[in-house]
């Protein structure tokens, strides 16, 4: 290619004036953010910062790529993208600085209010409201993770959702979401972060379905100190895939590589590999290799620990940005034009530095002046305290400490506070009601500022979908539970074109439980498919498409499975809502099945794992179809990510079918009593609260009177305190689960003795009743002896009654 071709665009385009524009527009923004680097990691070893972890080395290519980023794509990245983020507008130097500093204010750092750590980037996709923004209008980046590869499970949903607008025909052209699909999803990964698993599910996951997905790999040849070596087979990841290269009448991949300091091959590299993914709609995976990485791996140590002299020395010379001024230098156009002299280019060095520094400076008084503001304010209050103590002299000191600390944080102004309040706890003033007042209403605000929207605040939230009741005919037909769970969502796809499905077995055989038999044949692959063996991108894959405006519904075949899926659940969607403050939302449903089977890998109920690790997504636990559906139908009417899990044991016990399928409503968070009893509180959920009924029956032959509870949802878990209603009656309680002892039933306990005061209506000892220690054994006699049986049910509560009243009950073995 001629050298006029090679630069950022063909000259035979545009202008040589406007090519020459833009080529030191990019030359300044490279180094603005190597600047910005530079800087924030002698803020982070200053103190003013906490952690730091920069994309120096990665300028010149992340320019490249933002040249090809259109309005409607979205990224999934790496905390190292940065000078991507400044280039497609989506972040300024001032903004970049208050997530260093964990600015609380979501305009001082729009990535996440301070909840995240510097590079850790995001847009808003939703109004203050919780309303969708019109996405295909803006240019999109879905909320950064640390762990790595994190980011590649939602990447393929993210992809996926253009070929779904695409030949979805059912779906409206004037959605906020696409444009025919024309989208494509930006997937950016550290070299050595592809030796994860979920990369490489991700990848096969995106080859097979054929999505517009465009990965870029960021090779600097290491893993923090861990050499390539180590890392990759071939020591090389685009060698390594070779074997996903599409060939024709193939799937798979279109391959480049390219170095990260090369400007002029990156610009068209990236024009040609995106013009194939967006055309083609076919991933394509970018190799941007010899990226050199100035600083290190993070301000946590030092890569001189590990890198020799040789290659350091290397790493200053293929300096991307060095690199990139040679080029400009070297330019020569046929008219003999020259895009800019050295003397140029070392004032645009200097203007850039003199800008960061500047930025710096007003996000570091933006970010002080709140607190500024809260330490005079206890200063003035703790001084009056102080004027008005006998404890004056203890008081005064914490008063001098405050005023002698430099740049003290909320902390340590919110503990004075308390200190102070220690002092005059035998003491009544106007002084120590003003300071307890500012306390209340500092709570409030730090509640804001950093524990607020876990779950949505939306008109649209889960918990504000009101319950409507299942209604039946009067000759309403007995038939299996699974014809409930599916007849209910045939209607919710009818209606619903934006609702999709997928899972393994879920597509052509309808499920392994038949609760989806014929709806491929009825709504076509598209929308309930078939997907392989990986159940990580399975729920990534749907977190991409919630992220997108599409409904999916992503099935892991059985909750022992789920555990594959933990990681994403917990570390993307249950946190997604919250890490960006309510500006972006997944509203994704997981069903699975689980508890009572036969055998150690298919019987397993591990909710107290589940819901202590994904806090921020509901658990629904039915202990039938009817209910199961009901949460499902509260579920798409809302904007919560939530997981249901379906009884195994109900798809073929006999329900009656509703009448108003796809309407009818369950409420978050509210159990039911089921029976009503007087002696004893049982609480349970699922298939065991099955058991329980059972049991209830047997236990009232013998003139005990056990009321039945079932919860419902673990998350939220009985927001209206029903649960203590029932104990201040029987003033007895037993908790009865097949999660291991001090699992689930032990959550539940705190929940009712602790939060909801339970513990001052007990006349017995509360009781847990739980599965043993151990996964079940296989068979129907394993499942007796490991879980809580109906004769274990009995045993447990008669034996509470026992001590109750040994004589009415005595002992029967």
């Amino acid at each position: 290619m001629s050298q006029e071709k090679e630069g950022a665009v063909a000259q035979d385009t545009i202008s040589f004036d406007d090519f020459k524009q833009e080529v030191l527009n990019d030359f300044k923004l490279a180094n603005i953010s190597r600047e910005a680097s530079l800087l924030g990691r002698r803020e982070v070893l200053t103190g003013k910062a906490k952690f730091g972890i920069f994309g120096d080395g990665k300028e010149v290519a992340q320019i490249a790529m933002a040249k090809q980023f259109e309005n409607g794509d979205f990224r999934s990245g790496y905390y190292r993208d940065q000078t991507f983020m400044m280039a497609i507008g989506a972040l300024s130097v001032k903004q970049y600085f208050a997530g260093l500093y964990a600015h609380t204010d979501l305009e001082a750092d729009p990535m996440s209010a301070g909840r995240q750590m510097g590079g850790h980037f995001a847009t808003h996709s939703l109004n203050e409201d919780g309303s969708w923004k019109v996405l295909k209008d803006m240019k999109n980046t879905s909320a950064d993770i640390s762990p790595t590869a994190g980011q590649m499970s939602r990447l393929v949903g993210l992809a996926l959702a253009s070929k779904v607008y695409r030949e979805n025909k059912d779906i409206p052209q004037d959605n906020p979401f696409s444009v025919n699909g024309n989208e494509v999803a930006f997937g950016t990964i550290g070299d050595a972060s592809t030796s994860e698993g979920v990369f490489w599910e991700a990848v096969n996951a995106a080859g097979v379905l054929q999505i517009p997905m465009a990965v870029s790999v960021w090779d600097d040849g290491y893993g923090i100190s861990v050499s390539k070596d180590y890392q990759t087979t071939k020591g090389s990841i685009s060698e390594a895939l070779k074997g996903f290269q599409r060939e024709k009448d193939t799937n798979g991949y279109e391959m480049y590589t390219v170095k990260g300091w090369d400007y002029a091959a990156l610009c068209t590299t990236y024009e040609k590999a995106i013009k194939v993914c967006r055309e083609e709609h076919v991933p394509v995976l970018i190799h941007v290799e010899e990226v050199t990485q100035p600083q290190g791996h993070s301000t946590s140590g030092s890569h001189e620990r590990y890198k020799s002299k040789e290659r350091l020395e290397w790493a200053k010379e293929y300096d991307c940005i060095a690199k990139f001024k040679s080029w400009i230098l070297d330019y020569t156009h046929p008219d003999g034009k020259k895009i800019a002299t050295e003397e140029e280019l070392n004032a645009i060095q200097k203007d850039a530095k003199k800008q960061v520094r500047t930025e710096q400076k007003e996000a570091w008084a933006d970010f002080g002046k709140p607190i500024k503001e809260e330490l005079n304010t206890v200063i003035a209050l703790v001084s009056a305290l102080a004027a008005e103590s006998s404890n004056a002299t203890f008081i005064q000191k914490i008063v001098d400490e405050l005023k002698a600390a430099m740049d003290p944080l909320r902390k340590e102004i919110l503990s004075a506070a308390k200190r102070a309040l220690r002092h005059v706890r035998y003491e009544n003033m106007p002084a120590k009601q003003q300071l307890i007042d500012w306390l209340n209403e500092s709570n409030i605000a730090n509640h804001d500022r950093y524990s607020a929207y876990l779950h949505s605040h939306s008109n649209t939230s889960a918990m504000n979908v009101k319950a409507i009741p299942p209604q039946y005919a009067d000759d309403a037909e007995m038939v299996d539970g699974r014809l409930v769970l599916r007849n209910n969502f045939d209607t919710l796809f009818t209606n619903h074109p934006e609702i999709l499905t997928f899972g393994e077995d879920v597509g052509k055989i309808g499920g392994v439980n038949q609760s989806m038999e014929g709806m491929q044949a009825k709504f076509g692959e598209l929308r309930v498919s078939d997907t392989g063996i990986r159940e990580n991108t399975i729920v990534g894959q749907g977190i991409g498409l919630a992220m997108r405006g599409l409904r999916p519904i992503a099935e892991i075949q059985y909750l022992d499975y789920l555990l594959y899926a933990l990681q994403v659940m917990s570390d993307d969607l249950a946190t997604v809502h919250y890490r960006t403050k309510g500006m972006q939302k997944a509203p994704l449903i997981i069903r699975t099945r689980g508890h009572r089977l036969e055998g150690i890998w298919h019987s397993g109920s591990p909710m107290g794992m589940i819901i202590h690790s994904i806090r921020g997504i509901y658990v629904c636990v039915p202990r039938n179809m009817t209910r199961a559906a009901g949460f499902f139908n509260t579920l798409l009417a809302s904007d919560d990510p939530a997981l249901i899990i379906e009884p195994l044991n109900g798809y073929r016990t006999k329900e009656k079918l509703p009448s108003n399928l796809g309407e009818f409503k369950e409420p978050l968070g509210v159990p039911e009593v089921v029976r009503e009893g007087t002696d004893v509180t049982v609480v349970s959920y699922g298939s065991t609260f099955n058991l329980c009924q059972a049991a209830a029956q047997q236990l009232a032959e013998v003139g005990i009177s056990a009321e039945l509870i079932d919860v419902q949802t673990l998350l939220p878990f009985d927001v209206n305190h029903t649960i203590v209603e029932s104990l201040k009656k029987t003033n007895r309680v037993i908790f009865v689960d097949e999660d291991v002892p001090g699992g689930a039933t032990a959550y539940m306990m705190n929940k009712v003795l602790e939060e909801q005061g339970g513990y001052y209506y007990l006349d017995s000892e509360p009781k847990t009743l739980t599965a043993k220690d151990h996964r079940p054994a296989y068979g129907s006699d394993g499942d007796y002896f490991s879980k809580p049986s109906i004769e274990d049910i009995f045993d447990a509560i008669y034996s509470i009654m026992n001590e109750f009243d040994p004589e009415e009950y005595p002992r029967i073995y």
